[in-house]
């Protein structure tokens, strides 16, 4: 049974959330605080954050902060009532890796959730010997390499370390290299839901590859084509 914390201070919000995750087979605890959210996660082991912005004590996006200083790994989904682009950004920098904004459709909530534990189980470590460099689990771009066993990137001499979002991302850019992709196919491959087109989550989620991997000025490996999308090619 997967267990999932909800950091949440309305009670009428906790008791639907709960009831309604419980029924679909998951391990609820809750936190009606920031401090102690930060707590309980930091003194177990979860599979999934559910976590608001507004909250007592430390506010959402500081929990969030809190909580990547220690587990980079564990998913994080931000369900707030501040749903404008800047608070998505907000969220996203802080380390979250999804955003539902209230009010919102259980179904929906339901949908991320297992999303997120879906990537997450398929990002995780991996109990097997590490390939040999020929193997078809080894993606190679240019300098940059990406092992799907290990979860190792390196690009030239340096290992690079991303968050799982970032990783499958990084993972779909190098599955079409030299192709132009939409945000929609983006955003339907990494995150696995209908998003509003309205967010930038995929700008977002790319400058933060950009900054991760293209710290060569000579050679930039994600580039914009404008009123299109993103490809994957040598400067």
């Amino acid at each position: 049974m997967k267990k999932i914390i909800l950091i949440e201070d309305e009670t009428s919000v906790v008791s639907f959330i709960k009831k309604g995750l419980q029924e679909n087979g998951y391990e609820i605890s809750v936190a009606f605080d920031g401090r102690t959210g930060v707590q309980l996660v930091q003194a177990n082991d979860f599979d999934l954050v559910i976590l608001d912005i507004m909250l007592p004590e430390m506010n959402g996006l500081d929990v969030c902060k809190e909580i990547r200083k220690t587990n980079q790994s564990v998913p994080i989904l931000f369900l707030t009532a501040l749903g404008t682009s800047e608070n998505i950004v907000l969220g996203l920098e802080s380390g979250g890796d999804d955003y539902l904004v209230k009010p919102f459709k259980f179904i929906e909530l339901v949908a991320r959730v297992k999303s997120l534990l879906r990537r997450s189980h398929n990002n995780g470590p991996q109990e097997t010997i590490e390939p040999e460099p020929d193997n078809e689990h080894v993606f190679q771009f240019s300098d940059l390499k990406v092992n799907d066993y290990s979860k190792k990137v390196t690009r030239g001499d340096e290992e690079i370390t991303l968050t799982s979002t970032e990783y499958k991302l990084l993972l779909y850019f190098l599955n079409n290299p030299e192709k132009v992709i939409s945000r929609a196919e983006i955003l339907d491959a990494v995150w696995g839901v209908n998003y509003e087109l309205g967010t930038n989550v995929v700008d977002v989620y790319v400058n933060y590859l950009r900054k991760k991997l293209d710290n060569h000025d000579d050679n930039k490996l994600i580039h914009t084509v404008i009123g299109m999308g993103y490809v994957l090619k040598k400067s």
